[in-house]
C-alpha cells in the first residue's frame, strides 16, 4: 500500500471503532503498580509506538493487548469488542518478539506456514501464502533454509512474515530490533515502515530507542512509571512536550533552575542565579514565584561571538569544547556562573565567522522565547 492509499485507508476507517482502546487500565503485580489507569486509542492502520525507559510499563501494555496479561481493572477493546476476558489465541493479534521465537528444526517456509497449518489451511494454499509473504519481506529463495543459516536481520524478517501471513488486525512488536547492530537496525526500520504501509495493518511497536520511535511512527505514546504522559506525532512530542520528562527523554535539552515570574500570553521568566532572567512558554500549572525549570533544546540555542549580551534573555560564556561531526557542530559553552550549555549548529548557520568559534572564544547565547519550555522543578514525570 503506498502512502496515499495508506492515508486513505486510515481516513476511511476514522468513523469506525479504533483498532485498540484502553479504558482506565490498571495493572498491579503484588504491591507494584505497573500501569496506573492508562487510557489510549490507537487508530486502524496506524504505526503507533510506545516509548519509554525500561520498567515504565510499555511491555506490560503490549501484553495486555495481546492477552498475555489480564488487567487488574479497566477494559481492553480491539475493533470495538472487549477482549479483557478473551485468551490470546482468540484475539485478532499476532506478536513479534526480540528473540524471534522461530522453530529451529523447521525450514523458513515451514516457520511461516505454521500458523496457517494450525488453522487447518490446505497445504497448497498455505504454501502460496507463505511464498507471497516471503517475497514481501525480500526472502525469496530462502524457503528451504533453517533459522541457524540466517543472519539476525533475516531471522527477524521470517518472524515478521510468520506473524503477517495470518492477516491479523493488529501486529504487536516488542523491541523487535533490539538484538541487531546499529546499521542493520536502521535498515530494518526502513523495511518495517515500508512493510506496514504496504499491508495496512495496525502496528503497535514497543521501544526505548527515541530515534527509532521518531523515525518510524505515525504517533508516539511516551510512558514513565506506569503512566502515559503524552500522545502525539513525532513533531508534537519533540517540539511541544507537555511534561519535563518527555522533553528530557526525547533528544537533548539544556536546563536552568529558578523562580517563575508570569508574563503575558503564556510566557514566563525565571531568575537563574549567576545567569540572569530567562524566558519561555509556561507548561502546566505553576504558581507565581514557585521553583521552575526552563528547558531549551541545543539546536534552538543561537551563538554569536561579536558584542555583549543585550538583555532580553541573552547570556554570555566561553566555548569549552567543540565537536565537529560533518555537517553539524556541537558546542559546549561554559557560562560565567559555571553551568555548561550545549548548542548544535549546522556548519554554515552560526552567526558570524563559524571558523572563529573555537575553544576559549567568548560568545553570546540566545533563543526565541517560544522555543523554550518552563516546567515545575518538582515534576517527577
Amino acid at each position: 500500500m503506498n502512502d496515499a492509499l495508506h492515508a486513505r485507508a486510515r481516513s476511511s476507517s476514522a468513523a469506525a471503532d479504533p483498532a485498540i482502546e484502553l479504558r482506565q487500565v490498571r495493572k498491579v503485580f503484588g504491591e507494584s503498580v505497573a500501569l496506573d489507569e492508562i487510557s489510549l486509542d490507537i487508530e486502524r492502520g496506524e504505526f503507533f509506538s510506545l516509548l519509554g525507559p525500561s520498567g515504565c510499563g510499555k511491555s506490560t501494555t503490549l501484553n495486555l493487548i495481546g492477552g498475555f496479561e489480564a488487567p487488574s481493572s479497566g477494559d481492553v477493546r480491539i475493533e470495538g469488542r472487549s477482549v479483557a476476558e478473551t485468551p490470546p489465541y482468540e484475539r485478532p493479534v499476532n506478536t513479534v518478539f526480540q528473540s524471534y521465537a522461530l522453530f529451529p528444526h523447521m525450514t523458513v517456509a515451514e516457520n511461516v506456514e505454521f500458523g496457517l497449518r494450525m488453522k487447518g489451511i490446505a497445504r497448497a494454499e498455505r504454501q502460496a501464502a507463505a511464498s507471497e509473504m516471503l517475497r514481501m519481506v525480500s526472502l525469496e529463495g530462502y524457503e528451504t533454509r533453517r533459522p541457524a543459516q540466517l543472519s539476525g536481520g533475516q531471522r527477524q524478517r521470517v518472524a515478521l512474515a510468520r506473524a503477517l501471513v495470518n492477516h491479523p488486525s493488529v501486529l504487536l512488536l516488542d523491541e523487535p530490533l533490539g538484538a541487531l547492530d546499529l546499521k542493520l537496525r536502521k535498515q530494518m526500520q526502513i523495511e518495517l515502515t515500508r512493510l506496514q504501509r504496504q499491508v495496512g495493518i495496525t502496528f503497535v511497536y514497543v521501544t526505548h530507542d527515541q530515534e527509532e520511535a521518531m523515525a518510524m511512527s505515525d504517533r508516539i505514546g511516551v510512558m514513565n512509571r506506569g503512566r502515559l504522559l503524552q500522545v502525539g506525532t513525532p513533531s508534537e512530542i519533540y517540539d511541544r512536550p507537555t511534561h519535563r520528562f518527555v522533553m528530557e527523554f526525547i533528544g537533548a535539552a539544556n536546563s536552568f533552575e529558578g523562580r517563575l515570574e508570569r508574563q503575558a500570553d503564556g510566557i514566563g521568566a525565571i531568575d537563574v542565579d549567576g545567569v540572569g532572567r530567562l524566558r519561555g512558554l509556561i507548561s502546566g500549572n505553576i504558581g507565581e514565584r514557585a521553583r521552575a525549570a526552563l528547558l531549551v533544546r541545543p539546536e534552538k540555542v543561537r551563538l554569536k561571538f561579536d558584542g555583549r549580551p543585550a538583555g532580553n534573555g541573552e547570556i554570555e560564556g566561553a566555548i569549552s569544547h567543540v565537536s565537529r561531526l560533518g555537517f553539524i557542530t556541537h558546542y559546549t559553552v561554559r557560562l560565567d556562573g559555571g553551568q555548561d550549555v550545549l548548542s548544535y549548529r549546522l556548519a554554515d548557520s552560526t552567526e558570524g565567522d563559524a571558523g572563529a568559534l573555537d575553544e576559549g572564544r567568548r560568545v553570546v547565547l540566545s533563543w526565541k522565547e517560544e522555543d523554550a519550555r518552563i516546567f515545575r522543578s518538582d515534576e517527577e514525570s
